[in-house]
């Protein structure tokens, strides 16, 4: 692929091992080659790397592929996940899924990305519908600005709720902040 042709997000292969384009920087100076300037991030570990190439240099373009696995279980420092189209079951480190692990519900369908056969990167929902399973006790203050507390949910994860939510309630959660999105039931 020639480097005119890279653009953000696009996934290269340096050194043998595969970076995502995070930003494509264009130069062209008045005399000679255009620059091209690249922040790349590396899809196995998350390092950065800062790369300079002139106009008519190539690169190694990578094949990635993505499909969708249900979370079955933890096991040990392990996830389980089932592909939904040929039922093979994978375990991945619980590194690969990061801190959104803590959304991770047993039936939840990810997305994976793929780099061959090796699993890169674990997409969650954009939202979770979660029970909330214990909450501190709000008092009731007069206060103009809104006031939250915290809040248990099945999964184990604490995060920041209003005070009317309750024990019992299912709430909506944004996976990439973590926050808090609205009330979806009441308990009964």
């Amino acid at each position: 692929m020639d480097i005119e042709d890279v653009h953000k997000n696009a996934k290269l292969m340096i050194e043998g091992k595969p970076f995502n384009v995070d930003d494509v920087d264009f130069v062209k100076p008045g005399k000679g080659r255009a620059i091209y300037r690249l922040k790349l991030r590396n899809l196995r570990d998350g390092s950065t790397l800062d790369r300079t190439y002139h106009s008519s240099e190539k690169v190694e373009e990578v094949v990635v592929g993505t499909h969708e696995e249900q979370y079955l279980y933890k096991e040990n420092d392990a996830f389980v996940f089932m592909n939904t189209e040929n039922f093979e079951q994978r375990q991945l480190p619980e590194s690969l899924i990061g801190e959104r692990a803590a959304f991770l519900k047993e039936g939840t369908i990810v997305t994976v990305l793929m780099v061959g056969d090796e699993p890169i990167e674990v997409t969650l929902p954009t939202f979770v519908e979660l029970q909330v399973t214990g909450s501190e006790i709000a008092t009731k203050t007069a206060t103009i600005t809104p006031q939250n507390k915290a809040a248990r949910v099945e999964t184990g994860a604490t995060i920041g709720v209003p005070i009317f939510i309750k024990e019992g309630d299912i709430i909506k959660i944004d996976t990439r902040t973590g926050a808090y999105v609205e009330r979806v039931t009441t308990r009964k």
